[in-house]
């Protein structure tokens, strides 16, 4: 593991955003948004090479990530009307996802969509209930924020709530890990935006997403732009041609499995 300032990439329609592309080297210092707080950061290759080490194997026919070339697709603050779009696409790709939903007017609005997200063999993870910036809430604050979403998506699926969590805009810091190890959650970053909350330029998420991807990274797009959804057939057949395998982050990381308490970022 090693310690890293927390980083604020994913501002969408809530702040500002950082103009430019920042090289993973200079992330730690320059897009630092908390004040100073810190976190311990483990990256999914890792967890999954500690697994191997300790005799564990990636389950039959599962993905093997330390022999395919893989990234982990994963979406924000979703579901949403955009969401059937974007399943048809993936499924027609066989390619599978991680879902960061958000809970009060996203998981309760469209349960339809949570449940078929799941049945189509996607990955189910919590965004929070209403998008508030942990490191700025109190103690009870960030359990309610997450405890909700994550009660209303075991309710809908009927099965066990989340493993992961993405902090809104990527916010986090050590105190919120505390809360999520208790709450038995792990929390997830990314390596790649497209800021595609800041465009309707299909052509161009597709760029920045294919411009910043490598091996065991981590994409971050949004279900709810209308520009995202468009992009991703370019998205993924730009990574097919580069011999990507697309996966879900648990399987990015297997046959390690996520710990809660744990953050996570390539």
């Amino acid at each position: 593991m090693y310690r890293r300032k927390s980083i604020s990439t994913d501002r969408k329609h809530i702040a500002k955003p950082i103009a430019g592309l920042l090289t993973a080297a200079s992330l730690a210092f320059a897009l630092s948004g908390c004040g100073g707080a810190s976190y311990d950061a483990t990256a999914p290759s890792s967890a999954r090479e500690r697994a191997s080490a300790d005799g564990k194997e990636v389950e039959a026919g599962s993905v093997d990530c330390s022999k395919a070339k893989c990234v982990a697709l994963t979406f924000d603050a979703g579901p949403s009307e955009n969401t059937p779009r974007l399943l048809d696409i993936l499924k027609k790709e066989n390619a599978h996802a991680t879902f960061f939903m958000l809970g009060k007017n996203h998981v309760l609005k469209h349960p339809d969509l949570v449940r078929r997200i799941a049945a189509e063999g996607h990955e189910l993870a919590n965004h929070t209930w209403t998008h508030k910036i942990l490191t700025k809430s109190d103690d009870d604050e960030v359990r309610e924020e997450i405890t909700r979403t994550q009660d209303a998506v075991a309710k809908i699926t009927g099965s066990k709530q989340p493993l992961l969590m993405r902090p809104p805009q990527g916010r986090t810091d050590d105190r919120v890990t505390k809360i999520c190890r208790e709450l038995g959650i792990a929390q997830v970053l990314w390596s790649v935006t497209a800021k595609d909350y800041q465009t309707t330029d299909s052509a161009l998420i597709t760029k920045r997403v294919l411009d910043q991807v490598d091996r065991d990274g981590i994409i971050l797009l949004h279900d709810i732009y209308k520009g995202t959804v468009p992009a991703v057939p370019g998205i993924l057949e730009g990574l097919k041609k580069r011999g990507y395998t697309v996966v879900t982050v648990s399987e990015l990381m297997a046959p390690g499995k996520p710990e809660a308490g744990k953050v996570y970022k390539p």
